[in-house]
C-alpha cells in the first residue's frame, strides 16, 4: 500500500520518477506546442531576415525553450485551477490532476520549472525580454479564472497567444515592432476562434456548474458563428503582415493553403453536428501552423535567408 502526495492510499509500486515526468507532459499535452511555436518561428526568423539575413541558431533554441516553457506553465496553471471544474465534467473527468496519475505538488513543481526555463531563456535574450517576461506570465494565470467571470475567457487566451510572435521578434531585435505586433494578433485571434469551436463540446457541464463561455451563454450557433467571424479577421491580419513584411510567393502560397483550411474547418463542424470537431480542433489548427510556417520559411530561403 501507498499514500500519494494528495492522500489518496493505493496499491502498488510507487511510480518511478520518469514515469512522474510522462504523466505531467501528458498533463500539459506538450505536443499542442505545435499550435503556437510555428508563428515563434516565422517571427523570429522574419526579425532575422530583416536584421542580417542569417539564421542565429541560439536564438532560436532560447526562443523555442521560452515559448515551451512559458506554454508548458500556462497549462499547468490552466490544470490545477480547474481540477475542480474537470471533476465535474465526463469530458475532463480523467485528467492526470482528477485521477491522481499527478499531484498537486507535482504540478506546482513541473510548473515553477518550466516558468524558470522561460525566464531563464528570456533573461539570456536581451534586458527588454526579461523586462517584458512578467507581463507575458499574467494573462497565462489569468486565464483558468476568467470562465469564473467572464462569458469571454477566449479573449483572454487569445491576448495569451498573441504575446508569442511579439516575444519572439523582441528576441531577435530586441525592440518593438509593429509587425510582429499584427502577426501577434492573427495568432490570438486565430487561436481564439478556434478555443470557440472547443468550448462547444462543454455546453451541457458548463451551464449546469455555472462555468462560462460564449457557447454556454449564447448557444453553439452563436459561438461557430463567432469562430468563423474571427478566422476571417485572422486572415485578414496575415494578409496585412504579409504586405508589411514584403512576403514573397511562398508565403502567399500559405496564405492559400491557410484559407482552404479554415473553410474546411468550419464544413466538418456543425451545431447539431460535433462528432467530428476533435478533427477540426486538433489536426486541421495543428496542420495550419505547420503549413503556415514551412511556406513562410521557404519564402525567406527563396528571397536570401542563410542559414
Amino acid at each position: 500500500m501507498m499514500t500519494t502526495a494528495d492522500g489518496v492510499v493505493g496499491s502498488g509500486p510507487a511510480p518511478q520518477p520518469t514515469g512522474k515526468v510522462k504523466a505531467f507532459l501528458r498533463l500539459v499535452m506538450i505536443e499542442h506546442s505545435v499550435f503556437a511555436l510555428p508563428f515563434a518561428y516565422i517571427a523570429a526568423l522574419t526579425a532575422m531576415f530583416q536584421v542580417d539575413r542569417s539564421v542565429h541558431w541560439t536564438e532560436l533554441l532560447l526562443v523555442t525553450v521560452a515559448m515551451v516553457g512559458l506554454r508548458t506553465f500556462a497549462m499547468a496553471c490552466n490544470r490545477i485551477i480547474d481540477r475542480e471544474i474537470d471533476a465535474r465534467n465526463p469530458r475532463t473527468a480523467g485528467r492526470e490532476l482528477v485521477t491522481g496519475a499527478v499531484s498537486v505538488r507535482s504540478a506546482w513543481s513541473g510548473a515553477l520549472v518550466a516558468l524558470v526555463a522561460f525566464l531563464g531563456a528570456a533573461a539570456l535574450l536581451n534586458p527588454l525580454c526579461l523586462a517584458l517576461a512578467p507581463v507575458a506570465v499574467v494573462p497565462m494565470v489569468v486565464y483558468p479564472y476568467g470562465k469564473r467571470f467572464t462569458d469571454f475567457p477566449h479573449a483572454i487566451l487569445a491576448l495569451a497567444q498573441a504575446m508569442g510572435p511579439v516575444g519572439a521578434w523582441i528576441a531577435v531585435t530586441g525592440a518593438w515592432s509593429w509587425d510582429a505586433v499584427i502577426l501577434g494578433l492573427a495568432v490570438g485571434v486565430w487561436i481564439g476562434g478556434f478555443d470557440l469551436i472547443f468550448a462547444c463540446q462543454d455546453v451541457r457541464a458548463d451551464r449546469a456548474h455555472g462555468v462560462k463561455s460564449v457557447p454556454a451563454r449564447f448557444g453553439i450557433p452563436a459561438a461557430l458563428h463567432g469562430a468563423r467571424a474571427a478566422h476571417v479577421v485572422t486572415t485578414a491580419l496575415l494578409v496585412r503582415y504579409a504586405l508589411a513584411t514584403d512576403a514573397g510567393v511562398f508565403f502567399w502560397a500559405g496564405l492559400v493553403i491557410v484559407t482552404a483550411a479554415f473553410l474546411y474547418e468550419h464544413t466538418i463542424v456543425r451545431p447539431h453536428d460535433l462528432s467530428r470537431l476533435n478533427r477540426a480542433f486538433f489536426t486541421v489548427n495543428g496542420f495550419i501552423g505547420i503549413a503556415l510556417f514551412v511556406c513562410a520559411l521557404l519564402d525567406l530561403l527563396v528571397r536570401g535567408l542563410n542559414v
